[in-house]
């Protein structure tokens, strides 16, 4: 099982407590992860990453056991940490202001 923690606003949205638990075949990539988040909740699709690009939304970054995957391929893999449920795929709000 996959663990992913998301920002409150997009837990309320999706009607989740705590961490999502997601099954994600092998290889677990970052696009599967984000591809069974919005099968298994589609009030999401569009608000972690955009609905026609698939690009992930300026103001939300991806963290996964300490590594930075904002700017990382759909494709790229996941550690192991995260692949064995041992660490969670962290989505984080970006703070921006003036």
């Amino acid at each position: 099982m996959i663990r992913v923690l998301v920002p409150g606003q997009l837990r309320a949205l999706a009607r989740v407590h705590g961490e999502m638990m997601l099954e994600v075949p092998p290889p677990v990539t970052l696009g599967a992860v984000l591809d069974a988040i919005e099968r298994r909740y589609p009030m999401l699709c569009g608000a972690i990453r955009d609905r026609v690009s698939a690009r992930r939304r300026p103001l939300l970054r991806l963290f996964a056991d300490g590594q930075d995957l904002s700017f990382a391929d759909a494709d790229q893999r996941l550690p192991e940490a995260v692949c064995e449920g041992r660490a969670p795929l962290l989505v984080v709000g970006a703070i921006a202001g003036g």
